[in-house]
């Protein structure tokens, strides 16, 4: 099978406020991904810290550990071809009045933090970021009937 990778998503507390979730979920699954995982946590200041450390000397890191801990966040795994720059491309960028219409950044937000999700943006951050948010039992193996077509092997 050709280049089928897993990625981290997680969605943020502005979307599970707003009750998006939903919507979010919907735009990986109608692209054909395979959700392999997905759990609903509250993340604490140590893991947080750990996730956004490249972010640490940034003035608003210390707002940014508090948005992300004033609720639970759906952390999700998806896998298919490519996937990491296909969520990438679903997601948008960072700064959602830069998104392309489409996105889900551009669509259902409007700033930077609250710009509904995170979403690795390589295959050594997936890596670690799944690592970081899941167990080896919680990720789960399985064939949905349509990979056969998401993965071009036809009827």
């Amino acid at each position: 099978m050709a280049d089928v990778q897993r990625t981290l998503v997680l969605i943020k507390p502005d979307a599970v406020q707003r009750e998006l979730v939903g919507k979010v979920v919907e735009r990986f699954e109608r692209k054909g991904l395979k959700i392999v995982a997905m759990k609903l946590a509250h993340l604490d200041e140590v893991t947080l810290s750990e996730h956004y450390g490249h972010l640490k000397e940034k003035p608003f890191f210390g707002d940014l550990l508090k948005f992300m801990m004033q609720t639970p966040v759906v952390a999700m795994i998806w896998e298919g071809i490519g996937v990491i720059d296909e969520v990438r491309k679903i997601v948008g960028s960072t700064n959602p009045r830069e998104a392309d219409a489409g996105t889900i950044r551009a669509d259902m937000s409007m700033n930077v933090p609250s710009n509904m999700v995170h979403a690795s943006d390589s295959v050594e951050a997936a890596q670690v970021e799944i690592k970081r948010f899941f167990r080896d039992e919680e990720v789960f193996t399985y064939e949905k009937l349509t990979d056969r077509f998401h993965f071009g092997e036809g009827i």
